[in-house]
């Protein structure tokens, strides 16, 4: 064992620190992802006077999956739902990958 090892027990834990911190970030970004996605489905469904019923006939799909979609928290999301809100709402998604 070299000097710094000695020096430092927790040489190494750093990297195993920030895997977990990428982690946490992740998810938290993808939390907000999702409530933004959500809130403006709900947005949509309000402007045109949607219920939930009738948004989700718009969509070919059931209450409860439109009630996932609209669940902030859940952030399984497939592009396909996503289209499908977007055009049952008469809009489109636009989906870009940003530098960090």
């Amino acid at each position: 064992m070299n000097s710094s090892h000695k020096e430092n027990p927790h040489i190494g834990s750093d990297f195993d620190d920030f895997l977990s911190e990428e982690a946490i970030l992740d998810e938290i970004t993808a939390v907000a992802t999702k409530r933004v996605i959500a809130w403006q489905i709900a947005e949509g469904m309000t402007a045109n006077k949607l219920s939930k019923t009738a948004m989700a006939k718009k969509m070919h799909t059931s209450r409860a999956s439109l009630n996932r979609l609209l669940d902030e928290e859940d952030t399984s999301l497939t592009l396909t739902t996503l289209v499908s809100a977007a055009t049952a709402l008469g809009k489109k998604v636009k989906i870009e990958l940003e530098p960090m």
